[in-house]
């Protein structure tokens, strides 16, 4: 299972301060996609960034799916 940690971060005390009364599971699922498609948005934004940063082309993604990152054990 998870260890979870005793203390909660920010963003969390701030989502337990929203949702103090109960939500229906519809609203819950509507919050999870939220996030999902947040979080997506931001991890997109900050590849994209780095893509830039080192003057990678698309290109660049055609050979990283032809290799194989593997180690043999």
């Amino acid at each position: 299972m998870f260890d979870m940690p005793v203390a909660l971060n920010s963003a969390q005390l701030e989502i337990l301060k929203l949702f103090r009364n109960d939500q229906p599971e519809e609203e819950l699922q509507e919050l999870r996609s939220l996030l999902t498609a947040w979080l997506a948005a931001k991890v997109t934004f900050e590849a994209d960034k780095a893509f830039q940063e080192k003057g990678y082309a698309a290109t660049i993604f055609e050979k990283w799916k032809q290799e194989h990152f593997r180690k043999t054990a």
